[in-house]
């Protein structure tokens, strides 16, 4: 009886552990592991040649073109990431999509409008019905709300979950360039590592809704008529009309208008009388005011962007999905002979926590060079912004998978733990890394915060066999960090490029 008892009250206290403990994981779907393997073992990265890769099909639309890399090379299959560039001319309108994988957007020139429409929230731009100077029907007409409306610009990150629709509208003067990048390789994708572009509206190209194999590098396609493609559409278009009529209560035309299957447009149309929204606008002296206080918060914290959250405010509906990596108060390293990298991870933009993901911008002045490094726990994707240079990749076998030069618009894959060195031409070169980690770490090989610093001086000697004071020369003849003035020291370009 005893005995039974004890038995018992043992598997109570089981139980109650199993209980506590699965309480304590984090859910997965919501905080992802950053050590996902599912991620990191899905497939063997098994790369002898790396290549700084051009588009391999440009899409023609109305209003501005994409461009879209080979998913199927094996450095982007390897990191589990697929590009795109869109560019957007004057009054264009990129039409509302969504994605199977968490996506990370780069402005490279120009600005804009962007919203994000997130599932659940409230609509909580309004506009008032004293705005309007004409008729009661005409004000009735005119009055609108929808959910918060963004102004992004040249050097904006933005950070968009799997499955959230979101649109981009060019209000500027001059085109607006956005590289985009797809972590197809995330938990937050369940279905498979392709990347699967879901479009609310209009006819997009067949080209867009490719599986991988279906086109080969190279291919170069135009904007066609729906009669003279394949199968592709919206997301309304394989509806019934009777039940999207039914379903928003309107007439049958109209629900065929949803289907978009007269939409010869593409996926980047004209608005002809220019977008109106409602949108809050400051002042120049309001926009100067507001960043000052921002930058004065920032340095009374003494960290930037992890002062001013708790995690209790940044709700689902609030969550900030935007920050500027051009901005020269953010700056992580400088160097005024050689250059600047900015990081922006989840302690300045939190919601990178829930995309496992986070981004680099890197500036080399002439001849200036990044000291050598491995991705600690990150894939790499680095886009070439502006500029050229030289850059060699090296694997765990220590053979060179890479040696050649990059340049403007090009893409280049850093496998994790891959070593790499940048060296910049005399034109400079400035890129954008987009990273498979909330928190991306480096290590460095020179310079000194370098693994090669942080060994003793026997250490040094005996493992490159080399004398006590050549061990110390490779210890402590550079005494610059992450970025490398040019050896010679007669010339330095010091000059800010004007952002």
């Amino acid at each position: 009886m005893a005995y039974s008892s004890l038995l018992s009250l043992s598997l109570c206290f089981l139980l109650l552990f199993h209980g506590c403990f699965a309480q304590m994981e984090p859910d997965p779907r919501v905080w992802p592991s950053p050590y996902d393997p599912e991620r990191y073992q899905r497939d063997e990265c098994q790369l002898d040649r790396i290549s700084a890769l051009e588009p391999c099909r440009r899409v023609q639309s109305e209003a501005g073109v994409t461009d879209i890399w080979d998913e199927n090379d094996n450095q982007f299959q390897c990191a589990g990431v697929v590009v795109a560039r869109h560019t957007i001319e004057e009054r264009g309108l990129l039409l509302p999509q969504y994605a199977n994988g968490p996506r990370l957007v780069y402005v490279v020139q120009g600005r804009g409008l962007h919203g994000a429409l997130l599932p659940g929230c409230p609509e909580t731009y309004q506009s008032s019905q004293s705005q309007s100077q004409f008729s009661q029907s005409r004000r009735e007409s005119q009055r609108d709300q929808h959910q918060k409306v963004r102004q992004i610009r040249e050097g904006d990150v933005v950070a968009l979950p799997a499955g959230v629709p979101h649109w981009v509208y060019n209000n500027g003067r001059s085109p607006l360039v956005l590289v985009v990048a797809v972590d197809t390789g995330n938990r937050a994708n369940q279905v498979d590592q392709n990347v699967r572009l879901f479009f609310v509206a209009g006819n997009p190209q067949e080209e867009l809704q490719s599986q991988r194999g279906e086109y080969g590098r190279g291919e170069r396609s135009r904007s066609r008529r729906p009669s003279e493609q394949g199968s592709s559409g919206n997301v309304f278009s394989g509806l019934d009309e009777g039940l999207l009529a039914e379903s928003f209560n309107v007439n049958m035309d109209l629900a065929r208008k949803l289907r978009g299957k007269e939409d010869y447009r593409g996926i980047i149309v004209r608005v002809q009388r220019g977008l109106e929204v409602v949108t809050p606008q400051r002042s120049p002296e309001e926009e100067r005011e507001v960043r000052e206080e921002e930058r004065q918060q920032e340095f009374e914290t003494g960290s930037r962007g992890s002062g001013r959250y708790n995690g209790v405010e940044e709700t689902f509906c609030a969550l900030s999905l935007q920050h500027n990596i051009n901005d020269l108060s953010q700056v992580d390293v400088f160097n005024p002979r050689a250059g600047r990298i900015t990081n922006v991870n989840s302690n300045h933009l939190p919601v990178l926590i829930r995309l496992q993901l986070s981004v680099q911008k890197g500036v080399l002045y002439r001849n200036a060079m990044m000291t050598p490094y491995w991705n600690v726990n990150a894939h790499g994707v680095h886009y070439i912004v502006r500029g050229s240079g030289e850059v060699q990749v090296v694997d765990d076998n220590g053979n060179t998978v890479f040696d050649g030069q990059v340049r403007a618009g090009q893409v280049i894959t850093v496998p994790q733990n891959f070593a790499v060195v940048k060296k910049a031409s005399a034109a400079g070169m400035e890129w954008v890394t987009f990273k498979t980690n909330d928190n991306a770490r480096i290590n460095q090989l020179a310079g000194k915060m370098s693994a090669i610093r942080s060994m003793p001086v026997d250490v040094v000697a005996n493992s490159y066999q080399v004398s006590r004071e050549e061990a110390r020369r490779l210890k402590e003849n550079r005494q610059e960090v992450t970025v490398l003035s040019p050896r010679s020291r007669s010339r330095y370009n010091i000059t800010e490029r004007s952002e």
